[in-house]
């Protein structure tokens, strides 16, 4: 069902379901939004518009800490759904639930401290920035974060004065209706957010609607590209299109710690976040051939189960057999192609999506793809030194997310400074975005308009405003102006 305008309708269009990627059972059944539906949404979100962004701050805060308060009431039903729908292991979708929650008190302070109001006296008068809102904004939601990501859009546009249309990715239907169901409870008027559930086509019918004044995506560069090529100029677009990251390992002292970095770099997720390390660049030397054999003996003992096994896997299934199905060709194509298994990735269930998490030495492959593995598949590449190793992070037309593993602190300067990258960590994983800091990449990554903290920089836009008290002459009056004779 879709949510347009403060109702549940039924939509009549063709019907799609949500499968639980764990157990192959259908979760959740609707109707793909087609383009009645989407008009409706979008001219419910623009009628609400003009009143929800004259609201006060103060008013727009009070609606989002009653969500933060039923957010934390149905916290554990939602986490369920989450594991339910992506696959995701229960307590990496707790951890999810908490970002949303705790990105509403984040989302303010941000706002308040990017989007702060100032005012300066000039020329017997007050210089005045001010924000404003763009005006209906569209977010087209991933199916690896099918809460926290469309959350990090939503919480800073409602709080600019934005009112929107959300779709949900076509695997994670029930998750987004299970938080709508939450914002029914908040008591928003009636068209300031809309859900849309769809799949491709419906997107694009969101993106080329002339109704829509920015929009928000996170997903692949192909299809980021495409909405850079249709959207006009003149409307917002924010872009998270993932990478091929490089985890780069140098001098080590600590090697089972920077070990288990690499797991939390590499098959966090299954490997299915945008941040994950794709690439693990290795120095060579004695001591990071130790590593590498501690490593290989970690990834061997990674569980790999279903939400609801007992103890706790560290990876779920993937989300979908299709998924499966690439990166295991993936994996063929690059061994035939020179590259060697250490841990080979394999099917663990028949018509199931589970993989056990894989590792290969790629150094002897001449042409690796520069590609996007979005799954737990880590490619090994040996560098002949430091200044090699970051040669070869910069090989990639990506810029998302790269890391150092090094006991050496004054090589992170010149790693900092040379690789290329929107979040660039040292002794910690390539994942882990904090809200309280920017998140985005550069080149094939994003176009420069990080979320998290930053979010509300594409929430709103900046006003000059020069105010007088009274109309009145200068002192001086411009050469060339004689001022008409009053009688």
């Amino acid at each position: 069902m879709h949510f347009i305008d403060g109702k549940w309708q039924e939509g009549a269009h063709d019907t799609f379901v949500s499968i639980n990627p764990a157990t192959n059972e259908t979760i959740w059944e609707g109707t793909h939004a087609g383009a009645q539906e989407v008009e409706r949404a979008l001219i419910a979100a623009q009628r609400a518009f003009p009143s929800w962004s004259a609201t006060s701050i103060e008013e727009r805060i009070g609606y989002l800490g009653r969500f933060e308060e039923i957010l934390k009431e149905e916290k554990g039903a939602l986490a369920l759904i989450i594991s339910q729908e992506t696959g995701k292991c229960l307590w990496e979708a707790f951890i999810e639930v908490d970002g949303m929650i705790g990105k509403i008190a984040t989302s303010i302070e941000a706002y308040q401290s990017r989007c702060e109001s100032r005012a300066i006296s000039v020329n017997n008068g007050i210089l005045k920035t001010l924000f404003k809102p763009h005006g209906v904004v569209a977010i087209l939601a991933p199916f690896n974060f099918p809460g926290h990501l469309p959350n990090g859009h939503l919480i800073p546009a409602l709080l600019a004065g934005n009112c929107a249309v959300i779709k949900s990715s076509h695997h994670t239907p029930l998750t987004l209706r299970t938080i709508f169901q939450c914002w029914e409870k908040v008591g928003l008027p009636p068209g300031v957010i809309n859900l849309l559930q769809g799949g491709g086509e419906t997107g694009e019918l969101i993106a080329n609607h002339p109704k829509i004044d920015g929009l928000f995506f996170t997903g692949s560069y192909e299809v980021g590209a495409k909405l850079c090529k249709e959207l006009p100029p003149h409307k917002i677009l924010a872009l998270e299109m993932g990478g091929n990251n490089p985890l780069v390992v140098s001098e080590l002292d600590e090697l089972e710690a920077a070990s288990y970095l690499t797991i939390l770099s590499a098959y966090i997720t299954s490997g299915q976040r945008c941040s994950c390390a794709r690439r693990l660049i290795v120095v060579k030397s004695k001591k990071n051939q130790e590593y590498l054999k501690i490593l290989t003996q970690m990834i061997g003992s990674i569980q790999v189960g279903s939400y609801d096994t007992t103890p706790e896997p560290f990876m779920g299934p993937l989300i979908s057999m299709e998924i499966v199905e690439k990166l295991l060709a993936a994996q063929a194509v690059l061994g035939a192609s020179g590259g060697k298994s250490l841990v080979e990735m394999r099917p663990l269930q028949e018509k199931r999506p589970f993989l056990s998490p894989g590792l290969m030495d790629v150094t002897a492959v001449k042409h690796r793809a520069d590609q996007e593995l979005f799954g737990p598949f880590l490619q090994l590449i040996w560098a002949e030194n430091f200044n090699d190793a970051i040669r070869l992070a910069n090989q990639t037309e990506y810029g998302l997310s790269a890391s150092l593993l090094s006991c050496d602190e004054s090589q992170y300067a010149p790693f900092f400074n040379q690789v290329n990258a929107g979040v660039i960590n040292f002794n910690a994983p390539t994942t882990g975005a904090n809200a309280k800091a920017p998140f985005g990449g550069i080149k094939k990554s994003g176009n420069h308009r990080p979320s998290g903290y930053f979010a509300s920089d594409y929430c709103s836009y900046p006003i000059a405003s020069l105010q007088h008290k009274q109309i009145q002459l200068p002192e001086r009056l411009a050469p060339g102006v004689d001022l008409l004779a009053t009688t």
